[in-house]
């Protein structure tokens, strides 16, 4: 894998993991684009290090929340923080169950299918754009609204759905203020990013290529970069109703998406 190809890569994963247009359909599309898909164990190795990047963007622009969640956890009081622990756990399980019991079945769709990819960011821009005409409320993640946002979370594990725009558009059409759905959805997915990196790490097919640790480095760097900028600006973007944007984007680079497999 070439540095420039690496940094590519990181930048559309920093930016995609939080900006409403899907990381796993933009990977799969550069993917398509450079031909970085040659050697299947350095690419899970490197998407591995571009999801730990973003994670810790997160973990770095929500720290507070973190903190406050970790301590709601240990406290062992029935108070705020508690709940919003909770809440973040009943997230999680419709996309562990998933990615536990359908991860074989679901590998083919990362397989450079673009026009799946295509449909799913059609998809993804009709529910931005639905999300952009809901109302603002300051209405905050109850257990129900959290265990539906997961169920979003668990079909965007398909390539193409945007996995932020997904549940900060079910969040926001269940009624929750748009900040506070945007803060859930980016908290949300830390752990269940962890887990992934722990199940891929110890299933043994990750294997360090020592000639590769500089691009590595360069991706990492990258998506980390890119992921702080991208986590903090689309905060304002959610809070502003600024969606139809992204909506459009998704469109367009669907359209694109479905002519490039039939015609390219």
């Amino acid at each position: 894998m070439e540095i420039i190809d690496a940094i590519i890569l990181g930048i559309i994963q920093g930016l995609t993991e939080f900006l409403p247009v899907s990381s796993s359909g933009h990977l799969e599309l550069g993917k398509a684009i450079l031909g970085a898909d040659s050697l299947p164990e350095e690419s899970l190795l490197f998407t591995v290090v571009l999801h730990f990047a973003t994670a810790l963007s997160t973990i770095i622009v929500f720290r507070k929340d973190v903190i406050d969640i970790f301590k709601g956890l240990f406290q062992f009081k029935w108070n705020e923080e508690t709940q919003f622990s909770l809440k973040i756990i009943i997230s999680m399980i419709p996309a562990a169950l998933v990615g536990f019991f359908l991860e074989d079945f679901l590998e083919v769709f990362f397989d450079g299918a673009i026009i799946i990819v295509g449909i799913m960011l059609l998809i993804t821009g009709f529910l931005l754009y639905l999300a952009d005409l809901a109302k603002t409320t300051d209405k905050g993640v109850s257990y129900r609204s959290a265990f539906v946002i997961g169920m979003a979370q668990a079909v965007a594990i398909l390539p193409g759905i945007s996995r932020s725009g997904a549940t900060i558009s079910a969040a926001v059409l269940l009624g929750v203020d748009k900040s506070k759905s945007a803060r859930f959805s980016f908290l949300m997915v830390v752990p269940l990013i962890f887990g992934k990196m722990a199940k891929d790490l110890l299933s043994g097919d990750v294997n360090f290529v020592g000639d590769q640790a500089i691009a590595m480095g360069a991706g990492f760097v990258a998506a980390f970069i890119a992921g702080l900028a991208a986590c903090t600006w689309m905060i304002k973007l959610v809070r502003q109703s600024k969606l139809s944007y992204f909506a459009i984007y998704c469109v367009i680079v669907g359209l694109i998406a479905i002519a490039w497999s039939i015609w390219g």
